[in-house]
């Protein structure tokens, strides 16, 4: 009778044991799945990154030039507005402003970028603040022409 007892609880404690199987092996479908996902939610967020404030840059055949960090950006609108990356800022703010952003590193990057139907002494109005704040490396930003 003894064993009668014991082998029932036995049978179930080995059934129990099998039921309890450890998978060896991982399940990478969820992970590519999730990776598909962020790889196009950055495809379709990152050109938007770049943009900055609307203008409609001159063409030039000049090539690109390559920097490793983003550089600071001033901007001249169409209608003369000024921004200094994408906050609108007054002409007589602008040296004050970027000697406090560069912690007075003049030789600092500095881009200016001017819609190409704007006042050309409204952007030498900028460029000659920056020359005057002590600024050494301005540049001018352009896009490349279609035919190049």
């Amino acid at each position: 009778m003894g064993m009668t007892s014991s082998g029932g609880s036995g049978g179930h404690g080995a059934r129990r044991r099998r039921r309890t199987h450890v998978m060896s092996e991982i399940n990478v479908t969820p992970m590519v799945d999730v990776m598909l996902v962020l790889l196009i939610i950055f495809m379709v967020s990152a050109p938007m990154l770049t943009v900055g404030v609307p203008i409609d840059l001159p063409q030039t055949s000049a090539n690109p030039l390559n920097e490793e960090k983003e550089p600071l950006t001033i901007t001249v609108k169409n209608d003369g507005a000024v921004f200094l990356q994408e906050t609108p800022i007054g002409v007589d703010e602008l040296a004050p402003r970027l000697i406090a952003i560069t912690n007075s590193g003049y030789d600092e990057r500095i881009y200016v970028r001017g819609d190409k139907n704007v006042n050309y002494g409204q952007v030498m109005k900028v460029m000659g603040t920056l020359s005057g704040a002590g600024f050494k490396r301005v540049a001018l930003v352009t896009e490349l022409e279609q035919g190049s």
